[in-house]
């Protein structure tokens, strides 16, 4: 009875696995290391849509060639609507950390300080984590005594609870897009409305004063 336990329990876990392994890159926001080259003028940003309650982590480093010239950056995080999350200056390496309270687009900027970098760009390392990839399955194994197919039921288990959110999330924008759709319709049809009317408005007064015209200069 155990084996077959054990047999159904390992043929769940491939079967989610496979489903999770295709859904999981279209619906779900996973790790991501960017490399950035920062112009010694100017800023280079990063940018990613997330929804509300989502966990983001993020780990930068400055690349150097050169062992004698250690080029440190400004560091600027912020949400949707201009709030700071993070902001670190003369940086050569950090990391941030924040759940998100609200939609949108999250800006993470980088811009170098000073003479520093050399008159050479600056390379920079960012690991970019949201969602399960950011959460450390490591230390939630350790501290619930989990482990084996245990634990990658958990891993899938959030996979799919996050597969849940960001459909509903898709299914609410798609509600907000469709409001707006029909409010923009609507007001594009009263302008029409509007439009023709001014112009039936202005034909009739042209006729009428053309009508006036002519019998003034006894043609009709």
């Amino acid at each position: 009875a155990s084996k077959k336990k054990m047999r159904r329990e390992f043929a769940t876990t491939l079967l989610l696995s496979t489903l999770v392994s295709f859904l999981v890159p279209e619906l779900i926001s996973v790790g991501e290391a960017v490399w950035l080259n920062i112009p010694k003028t100017g800023t280079k940003c990063v940018s990613e849509e997330i929804h509300s309650k989502v966990v983001v982590l993020a780990d930068y480093l400055v690349i150097s060639d050169e062992h004698s010239i250690f080029p440190t950056v400004s560091v600027k995080v912020t949400s949707p609507y201009g709030s700071v999350l993070h902001h670190s200056e003369n940086a050569t390496h950090g990391q941030f950390a924040f759940t998100t309270q609200e939609s949108g687009t999250y800006l993470a900027c980088f811009e170098a300080v000073g003479n520093s970098h050399g008159n050479n760009d600056i390379s920079i390392n960012l690991d970019w984590k949201t969602g399960i990839a950011a959460k450390d399955w490591d230390s939630i194994a350790r501290k619930e005594k989990i482990e084996g197919v245990e634990l990658e039921l958990r891993k899938l288990e959030a996979a799919v609870e996050a597969i849940h959110e960001n459909l509903l999330y898709l299914r609410n924008r798609e509600a907000d897009m469709r409001i707006v759709s029909e409010k923009t319709n609507s007001r594009v049809a009263w302008y029409s409305i509007m439009s023709l009317g001014i112009c039936i408005v202005v034909t009739g007064l042209q006729i009428l004063y053309l009508k006036q015209y002519f019998e003034r200069k006894k043609l009709i």
